[in-house]
């Protein structure tokens, strides 16, 4: 099996699409044979709901009590938080347990890293893991960010959204810096989008102020009825709505994500035929 890629999916703004936005993409790259694992890691339990767990709160085990015992180094082999939807997909759950965990971070040895620690157990059976990330740059999401290779940034299509990125972006460069060096913005893609040539400007709005720097993706999702029914719905928008706008929005960023993935690869593989490539290697 190829390395493991792990993705968070991040952003500091409530309401752009996060959840939605794992779950399908967890769906599709099922759906392209490989094997994937989503980490619902935002205490309100989002994620954990759309996927068909409705009380997140009355659940006995969690990513919550995960992290709890990587705290307390009683942390085995066997994983009975993990669990299986039936789109072809593994996850782990998340519930308000996660509030406690995070506060209790503060006074643990290694606190950004507790996260890695687990995520690093259990990547080794998939080919991707994907974090479902909070809406704040609290302690999960730097634990989230310390133990991802990339991260994605999805931006609501309106006016100022794209403002907020700039801590995200700042918060990325100091964990890459003193953390997780390996930690790269796999791209920043648009939600919420409407048909309108209001769309269009925010979207060149997003390219002219961010694309030197940033790399922009060529995804952009609609805005639609279809898309808030899948919360409730039990199944991704590939099986709820296969032939609407929603659905091949999102088969685009699945190509894109496993572009991105191969690139990163290749880029991994080449400087192991030799130390010096190694040392080079920025």
């Amino acid at each position: 099996m190829a390395k493991t890629k792990v993705i968070a999916v991040a952003n500091q703004k409530g309401g752009v699409g996060k959840s939605t936005t794992v779950y399908n993409l967890g769906a599709g790259l099922a759906m392209q044979g490989k094997k994937v694992l989503l980490l619902d890691v935002d205490p309100q339990g989002d994620l954990t709901k759309m996927l068909g767990l409705r009380k997140p709160n009355d659940l006995p085990l969690t990513l919550g009590n995960a992290m709890n015992d990587i705290v307390a180094g009683v942390s085995g082999n066997e994983h009975p938080e993990i669990c299986h939807h039936h789109e072809g997909f593994d996850f782990v759950p998340g519930n308000r347990t996660l509030s406690a965990v995070e506060v209790g971070l503060v006074n643990v040895m290694s606190r950004e890293t507790v996260l890695r620690q687990y995520v690093d157990q259990i990547k080794k059976d998939y080919d991707y893991v994907l974090l479902d990330c909070r809406p704040s740059l609290g302690m999960l999401v730097i634990n989230a960010l310390s133990a991802s290779d990339y991260v994605l940034i999805p931006v609501q299509a309106e006016y100022f959204a794209a403002e907020n990125m700039t801590e995200l972006v700042n918060t990325v460069q100091n964990i890459k810096r003193q953390i997780n060096p390996k930690l790269k913005i796999g791209g920043v893609f648009m939600t919420m989008a409407n048909e309108t040539n209001f769309r269009k400007d925010i979207v060149a709005s997003v390219k002219a102020a961010y694309g030197k720097h940033l790399p922009i993706m060529q995804t952009l999702i609609p805005a639609t009825v279809q898309l808030a029914e899948i919360s409730t719905a039990d199944h991704s928008i590939f099986k709820h709505e296969p032939k609407g706008h929603a659905a091949e929005a999102y088969r685009t960023l699945v190509k894109e994500v496993m572009d991105i993935g191969e690139k990163q690869r290749s880029k991994s593989a080449k400087p192991a035929k030799s130390c010096q490539g190694l040392k080079t290697q920025k």
